[in-house]
């Protein structure tokens, strides 16, 4: 029989919060993370807005000579896990590292790096390169440092599916503890891609928020105002562990992942099908997986990006799966104050659902102010809800048609 998977620890580092605890205090309030870009000069882009860490000092969490070796991405995963490690108290060698794995999610990985080593090849050339450049750029290297950092010699890799990598990372992880194949697994996701060229890309699909005067604003989920997404960064990361090995270590449980779900619209690289019908099959199969029926989901958080296709898709994807019971779940959209974490946005997203199952609290879907008459759920408009969530459901979407689906229920 499978394995029952529960969370045990959980870390974030994110546009609004440095720790978990701030992120989840920030998200509560409905403040928004987004503001113009600090890190370069945004003014020859159309957009010049994001949502960025502040006051990040990697000084403070990495010595000089450690931390030049580290592309932001990798140093914002590393801090998140530490974060979730701590909590879960399976640092300081007190795991059999054998049974310990660690499997990321990232959408880009080291853009940054790419960017600087890319400047300086043509500025000064080829013997400008710096030869940390491949190991910084990579996307797998933040789940070979999280493991070199802590012992852990399990399964170890990245998930790279644009969007929805987190949740794939979640999900896999899922699978290798279900099957006895690890007892803990640490996962989650991080990005750190608010560069020129980052931004310029996006920007030229028009695929960004352009409301530069108004940075708090742009994102704006399921609002009939809405004209993109906005970039974002950070990271999230969960311990997932096999339920007696919690038990038996006395490890404090929040919750438990109970289903998952993943297809792909094999239809067009940027778009989703007009009926979301891949999206509809992910979440199926995560509550077939965790076999429960639609009506005993409370709480969906939806990928929620703030642009036309996606919203509008989701919430005919959302009836598919839900039927009448749609229109009683409570939604809601974690970017809409913290942006687009691309790569990492699934894991902050799961996280949410495990808080929100916690305190009985759902944050606000902020900026939804004139909602569209084609998304006409509840999405838990501008103010916190208080919910009583036995069973969640999160969603994550990616361009290539990939859709994964986690199902997170309260421990019992």
């Amino acid at each position: 029989m499978k394995k029952r998977v529960v969370i045990t620890g959980m870390g974030a580092l994110t546009p609004v919060g440095n720790t978990l605890a701030e992120t989840w205090d920030n998200l509560v309030k409905g403040t928004s993370g987004v503001a113009t870009v600090t890190s370069f000069d945004p003014s020859a882009l159309s957009t010049h807005i994001a949502a960025q860490i502040k006051n990040f000092k990697p000084e403070e969490h990495f010595d000089l000579k450690e931390g030049r070796k580290l592309d932001a991405y990798t140093q914002y995963a590393i801090v998140a896990s530490r974060e979730a490690i701590k909590d879960a108290g399976i640092g300081g060698g007190a795991m059999d590292g054998k049974r310990v794995g660690v499997i990321t999610g990232v959408g880009i990985g080291g853009i940054y790096t790419f960017d600087e080593e890319c400047f300086k090849y043509h500025e000064q050339g080829p013997r400008r390169i710096s030869p940390f450049f491949i190991p910084k750029m990579i996307g797998n290297i933040a789940a070979a440092h999280i493991a070199i950092e802590n012992g852990f010699k399990g399964v170890n890799f990245n998930v790279m599916s644009a969007c929805a990598s987190a949740n794939h990372a979640i999900g896999t992880a899922f699978r290798y503890i279900q099957y006895g194949d690890a007892d803990i697994i640490v996962c989650g996701g991080a990005e750190a891609a608010v560069t020129p060229l980052a931004i310029g890309g996006f920007c030229a699909m028009r695929a960004l928020s352009t409301r530069n005067d108004e940075p708090t604003k742009a994102s704006r989920p399921f609002d009939a105002g809405r004209d993109g997404f906005v970039m974002s960064e950070g990271a999230a990361f969960l311990i997932l562990e096999e339920l007696e090995h919690a038990k038996a270590r006395g490890a404090r449980i929040y919750a438990e992942l109970a289903g998952y779900g993943a297809t792909d619209d094999a239809f067009h690289i940027t778009a989703p099908t007009e009926d979301g019908a891949g999206s509809t099959d992910a979440m199926r199969a995560a509550l077939a997986d965790a076999g429960l029926q639609p009506e005993e989901i409370q709480y969906v958080n939806a990928h929620g990006t703030s642009t036309q296709l996606n919203d509008k898709g989701e919430t005919l994807s959302l009836k598919s799966c839900f039927g009448p019971h749609a229109y009683k779940l409570k939604i809601n959209s974690t970017k809409s104050m913290v942006g687009h974490m691309l790569g990492a946005a699934a894991a902050i997203e799961a996280i949410v659902c495990v808080k929100s199952i916690q305190t009985g609290i759902l944050h606000p879907t902020i900026n939804l102010e004139n909602p569209d008459p084609d998304c006409d759920l509840d999405y838990v408009p501008q103010v916190a809800q208080n919910c009583e969530v036995k069973a969640a459901l999160s969603n994550s979407l990616g361009f290539g048609g990939h859709n994964a689906a986690i199902v997170i229920k309260k421990y019992s």
